[in-house]
């Protein structure tokens, strides 16, 4: 993912406790900087869901709820970009090694459509390594324009 073109501006970086609390809360902080921002209803919505998905992904399968583990929620806006980093301090993620989620034989599964809806949601998604070997997502949305 190419870098911002312009230095950013946080306007949120906190470490999370691996909690659904901590899901609930992420989802809420980015539903209230996105319309802070200017951002319509429905891509307020967009991004927080997909924010929330991103943090339930942290918590639940990097983190495996662990109360020694923490997941970062970074919120940042570098024109032209809203940039959400999350980054677990799980095993890390292989997201080719992860099943078809729309595969006939997956459609009835309870889970596996999570990175489906962060991609569907938000603009441009990147996948990675964190800095402790984790998984780390970066997702951008294009920012709305000056009203």
């Amino acid at each position: 993912m190419p870098n911002a073109e312009s230095t950013p501006e946080i306007l949120y970086d906190q470490q999370l406790e691996s909690t659904l609390a901590s899901v609930d809360a992420s989802e809420e902080i980015a539903k209230s900087l996105a319309a802070q921002l200017g951002y319509d209803e429905e891509e307020t919505y967009h991004i927080g869901y997909a924010v929330r998905e991103a943090v339930v992904n942290a918590v639940v399968h990097g983190n495996l709820y662990s109360a020694d583990k923490r997941v970062r929620l970074r919120v940042e806006r570098a024109s032209p970009w809203l940039q959400v980093i999350v980054e677990d301090e799980g095993q890390g993620f292989e997201e080719s090694r992860q099943a078809d989620p729309l595969a006939d034989e997956n459609l009835l599964s309870q889970s596996g459509r999570g990175i489906l809806i962060i991609r569907a949601f938000m603009d441009e998604v990147a996948i990675g390594r964190s800095a402790s070997g984790g998984t780390r997502i970066v997702m951008r949305k294009s920012l709305p324009p000056p009203a």
